[in-house]
């Protein structure tokens, strides 16, 4: 009898003291809380959310056009995509003088021109297709920052809100290319930090972590390798790409010492520096610069494709022909007296200040007046992009204050597409640089709802009123973005209702 009364004593201690052991503690600092178990749940909203925002974003996709032709920048890159369709997937005009990007995005955009033919519908189905599987990986982003099926459902609602993200993806430009690869990138660099810190709890819980004092080795990290081929197609679209390259490798460092040292590390950051520096080197330098060249597949294979054969080796023409695209961007200046009326700065960026007017078309009389304005203009849901500073403001303060990581990685995401371009003011600018951005907005937005919501453990009463200001706000998000429909679709409206659509004087040319 009395070895049955002791022993559970006896049992009840060590799971007492295992509770409480350091291994426990830095097992669970490592994990952080769990994803939620709801699986199938959040792959039908996912689901759901996404068959929503494509259908937003492909009705009446072939319109608007110029009598059939490509409007605003797309006059350029679905040309292009065309020639590059009839000419073996490259350019080959050397006659044609913007050839300034790489050539992927011009690709996607010939596929849809393949399917449907030199038509809006086919200039713009790439565009729409991405921009559509970005709400779906929004969704799946943000749920795995706040661990919040909930929240992961109101980052898709916010996406497909968005002005700008809606006009991109229906619009045959390069931006939600890259937009579609950055988000891509980031999205696996999150599972890749998920994957090394689960890999390293399994380290503490059996005990060998320490066997060495810069931390055990962590096997082939997938994640962090699809992450380095996101960021290839990403630069392989346009050259901003380079941009999160370097932020997201930065970041990649710091996650991975700052894992070793929750994990008990002696040494965490030399052993970051032995144990992951040349991997992350290799999976976020070496990879997307192997992806950018492979995007090239068919220039290299051609005889006439541009520059083609500028030297002597065709590794050496694309090096020259790159730095010849080098300086045609860094000369595209703003000459005195011959400012592009649409033209922005970038500190007008974040709200959203100084939007674009892509198609205008005052002949229309399909509003039932006799004299009606057919639009679109690319701008930001205000309801959103007005609060960007904010979002920026508090996420410094949970960043640097607070040392929350989810913040740090949003704000740097955020910031890499926009402070570079302060670098170089006499450029010429405009504000659909911002499209690769908007996600990340989203993100911040998110992550700040996700407070004024309340923890689950919150008591009724503080979760019930979180809840309904979440759900009033993303009802005015809603509700601004319907308002803006029309200057976002080119529909046929009074005069009277297109003044009423711009708010401020800077929106209006």
């Amino acid at each position: 009898m009395t070895a049955v009364v002791t022993r559970p004593g006896r049992e009840v201690g060590e799971r007492a003291e295992a509770a409480t052991s350091p291994g426990v503690d830095r097992e669970t600092g490592l994990l952080g809380r769990p994803m939620p178990v709801d699986r199938l749940r959040s792959w039908v909203v996912t689901i759901v959310l996404t068959v929503i925002g494509g259908v937003v974003r492909l009705q009446n996709l072939g319109f608007p056009t110029h009598n059939g032709t490509p409007v605003f920048d797309e006059k350029y890159y679905a040309a292009q995509a065309w020639q590059m369709l009839r000419n073996g997937w490259y350019e080959d005009n050397p006659g044609y003088e913007y050839t300034v990007h790489p050539p992927l995005g011009k690709q996607l955009i010939a596929i849809g021109e393949w399917i449907f033919g030199y038509n809006g519908w086919g200039w713009r189905f790439a565009s729409a297709v991405l921009g559509t599987l970005m709400i779906l990986m929004i969704i799946r982003i943000a749920r795995r920052l706040t661990r919040s099926t909930l929240l992961g459902a109101v980052a898709g609602i916010l996406l497909i809100s968005d002005g700008v993200l809606h006009l991109m993806s229906r619009t045959a430009m390069l931006d939600i290319f890259i937009a579609f690869f950055v988000l891509a990138a980031f999205g696996f660099l999150l599972m890749d930090r998920d994957q090394m810190r689960g890999r390293l709890a399994v380290a503490v819980r059996e005990g060998w972590v320490n066997d060495s004092d810069y931390g055990p080795r962590l096997g082939f990290r997938w994640y962090r390798l699809l992450c380095g081929v996101s960021l290839g197609l990403a630069c392989a679209s346009k050259w901003a790409g380079l941009y999160w390259m370097a932020a997201f490798g930065v970041m990649m460092i710091i996650w991975d010492a700052t894992a070793r040292r929750a994990a008990g590390v002696k040494h965490p950051w030399v052993g970051t520096l032995r144990r992951d520096l040349l991997p992350g080197l290799w999976a976020l330098l070496v990879v997307p610069v192997l992806v950018y060249l492979a995007s090239w597949w068919a220039w290299f294979a051609s005889e006439t494709g541009v520059d083609r054969h500028l030297m002597g080796t065709a590794l050496h023409s694309l090096w020259t022909y790159s730095g010849n695209v080098l300086n045609f961007h860094e000369e595209l200046v703003t000459k005195p007296g011959q400012q592009h009326p649409w033209e922005s700065k970038p500190w007008t960026w974040p709200m959203g200040l100084r939007p674009m007017l892509y198609y205008v078309d005052n002949t229309t009389t399909a509003c039932g007046e006799s004299s009606c304005v057919s639009a679109t203009m690319l701008i930001g849901t205000p309801a959103m992009w007005w609060l960007a500073l904010p979002m920026l403001a508090w996420g410094l303060w949970r960043m640097i204050g607070r040392l929350d990581w989810r913040y740090a990685a949003v704000i740097v995401a955020y910031l890499a597409g926009l402070l570079p371009w302060f670098l170089n003011l006499d450029r010429q600018m405009y504000f659909f640089y911002m499209t690769p951005v908007s996600a990340f907005l989203v993100l911040g937005l998110v992550l700040a709802l996700g407070q004024i919501l309340g923890k689950a453990r919150a008591g009724l009463e503080r979760r019930g009123t979180g809840l309904l200001l979440v759900s009033l706000y993303v009802g005015l998000v809603v509700a601004n973005f319907v308002w803006l429909w029309p200057i976002l679709n080119g529909d046929s409206i009074t005069n009277a209702r297109w003044q009423a659509e711009l708010w401020l004087p800077s929106w209006r040319q």
